[in-house]
């Protein structure tokens, strides 16, 4: 498993699971990033992602995405 910020610009990726307190894994999961979903890191910034989730893009800064795996 890796981060999400080490995933390949356009590439589709699953999510293995998702850290952190449980206030930030109910946030992830109220925009749709759970276990078992395809994500799609559209942009990196700065490590700041841009990624596609169920045809919606979300901005995730880094501490976030680091939280995700892949």
């Amino acid at each position: 498993m890796l981060p999400l910020t080490l995933a390949t610009l356009g590439e589709e990726c699953e999510i293995k699971k998702v850290g952190g307190n449980a206030e930030l894994k109910k946030h992830l999961e109220d925009l749709g990033i759970v276990a078992g979903q395809k994500i799609t890191v559209v942009s990196e910034t700065s490590g700041n992602l841009i990624v596609n989730v169920k045809e919606t893009r979300i901005a995730l800064d880094r501490a976030m995405a680091t939280k995700i795996m892949i």
